[in-house]
């Protein structure tokens, strides 16, 4: 086998975010865009020789292609082996559970998640470190200086490698196992739930609908619940991965799962419905005639996590990301267990996790997950609440009635505002900043500003501290708002506002959602001064 190495120069705007490196897809088909940043990669972590490495993507468009260049620089840099799921597939769950139960060095894993594919769409790399979780700032910042510095890179001269059968072959001096990408991933979820007990639930008339969204989740679906678990032909839809998801838009929430969501919110709706993201670790849970938010379903997950056997001897605490609600925190006090704010992005409840502080994690943007692995996982939180479910004997609106109940009720809601000129969003959010130190006790569309400031996070493990998180504004009333610049898009800047409104147990809980946050939002648009930025007020997804 020849290597050669090939003279470069460093490419603009190759700095990874909270999920890796995410552009347009012709972005990353530009000769040199892909290879300089795997090489960047390998540099940061002290070079590839005598590595092993995990290697997989959710199966968009470029999935295939690019999982050949990097095998050829994975051997021309000398990785010792790399391990590749069957057809160039794996979730970023499962993915995880691979790097960790192989004891690899780390993975390449090939997504942009909840973002649509396709040749016209988007595409995304991120380097997972050896705990199976994304890679903390410490390294995404050695890799952007890397790019920022690169004069060269090595690739092999040879043949692709056949990564459509099962087995072990052989790339210069580099092994390549190519592996089921489904396998060890069910035998992960069978050691942590009951399966006779949810097997139990189907033979009993349960009726449930599983919407993969063409994306990666569709086979694990299909293996798990249809083939292991007895659920009825039909369970799982859209469950063939799609190069660009069918040309839809694998986010599972109510705008882009509407198909679901109109099924469920009937009264001959299946008892339980959910939805998986382009990459497998996202989730979305609802019930007939009532969607379950991310963070009331993260709530209730920690509430009642004790019925699933991983977890029955009780959780060491939970985490969420500052922007979702504080419903798991109510709990959590409950339990008499640890709570934790953390900023957005899964990357930071890794040392949590690994320390043995936390065993459930959630972010309000639909991911949740536990200690299995060190990424969220969509599938394994649809896992536990068919457990719960199987055990409680309850509806999905029973069952959330009963936890508001005991814990109140925190009605939440994102507003996204897409592609705004990055100028506008910037000016925007340090408008905000500016007001912070004088907003307390002011009084806006009846509400009276209790506490505000710029959230920043100082991890309990390391000591490290990540500033600029998000600005956080709160209410005497129980409620808060946040506004936060998303770093997942790839065209302009994405404007989040998240409105929070806490209710006691003994109040009413039936309320509307939006109609219950109408003067958060009022007070939140009237503070930031949204219409006179934007020219509107009301925003592109609602979730």
């Amino acid at each position: 086998m020849n290597s050669k190495v090939v003279s470069t120069q460093p490419i603009e705007g190759q700095m990874p975010g909270t999920s890796g490196l995410r552009k347009k897809t012709r972005v990353f088909m530009q000769p040199g865009y892909l290879e300089n940043f795997v090489q960047a990669t390998f540099n940061a972590i002290g070079g590839a020789s005598g590595k092993t490495f995990v290697v997989g993507g959710d199966g968009r468009y470029f999935n295939a292609t690019a999982i050949q260049t990097i095998l050829k620089m994975a051997t021309a840099n000398g990785a010792e082996k790399v391990i590749v799921g069957q057809d160039g597939l794996l979730s970023t769950p499962a993915a995880s559970h691979l790097i960790r139960m192989n004891k690899t060095d780390g993975g390449l894993i090939l997504s942009a998640s909840h973002n649509p594919g396709g040749i016209e769409n988007d595409f995304g790399v991120k380097f997972n470190t050896a705990n199976g979780g994304p890679a903390p700032e410490s390294i995404t910042n050695a890799i952007f200086a890397e790019t920022r510095s690169i004069l060269e890179y090595s690739i092999a001269a040879t043949d692709d490698v056949d990564i459509h059968t099962i087995g072990s072959f052989s790339i210069g001096e580099m092994t390549v196992e190519v592996v089921d990408p489904v396998a060890d991933y069910q035998a992960l979820m069978a050691s942590l739930f009951d399966f006779d007990k949810i097997r139990e639930l189907f033979a009993n008339g349960f009726t449930m609908r599983f919407d993969a969204m063409h994306a990666i989740t569709g086979p694990y679906a299909n293996a798990i619940l249809a083939n292991s678990l007895g659920a009825p032909k039909g369970t799982v839809t859209n469950g063939v991965p799609k190069e660009d998801f069918a040309n839809g838009h694998p986010d599972p929430n109510p705008v882009w799962a509407k198909e679901l969501m109109d099924l469920m919110m009937n009264d001959n709706g299946p008892d339980f419905g959910a939805a998986s993201d382009g990459d497998g670790d996202r989730n979305m849970i609802v019930g007939r005639n009532i969607y379950v938010t991310p963070s009331d379903s993260l709530a209730v997950l920690v509430a009642n996590a004790h019925l699933a056997p991983a977890y029955a001897d009780g959780l060491s605490g939970v985490a969420r990301s500052m922007p979702t609600s504080g419903a798991s925190d109510r709990v959590a006090d409950k339990l008499g267990i640890a709570s934790f704010e953390t900023p957005t992005g899964w990357k930071f409840f890794g040392n949590l996790l690994d320390a043995g502080k936390v065993t459930i994690c959630g972010e309000e943007s639909a991911g949740t997950g536990s200690d299995h692995v060190r990424e969220k996982d969509g599938l394994w939180a649809v896992l536990l609440w068919l457990n719960i479910l199987a055990e409680r004997k309850q509806s999905m609106t029973e069952i959330l009635t009963d936890h508001w109940k005991t814990y109140g009720r925190n009605y939440y809601s994102r507003h996204d505002y897409e592609a705004i000129p990055t100028d506008i969003a910037d000016t925007l959010m340090s408008g905000l900043i500016e007001k912070l130190p004088d907003l307390v006790g002011q009084e806006f569309s009846g509400l009276k500003v209790s506490a505000a400031d710029e959230f920043s996070y100082i991890d309990p493990v390391d000591g490290s501290v990540s500033h600029n998180q998000g600005i956080r504004i709160f209410f005497e009333s129980g409620g808060r708002a946040v506004f936060r610049l998303s770093g997942t898009g790839t065209e302009g800047a994405t404007l989040r506002v998240y409105l929070e409104q806490y209710v006691p147990t003994e109040a009413d809980h039936s309320q509307e959602t939006q109609q219950a946050l109408t003067q958060v939002k009022q007070a939140a648009q009237q503070i930031s001064e949204l219409a006179s930025h934007l020219g509107r007020t009301e925003p592109d997804v609602m979730t």
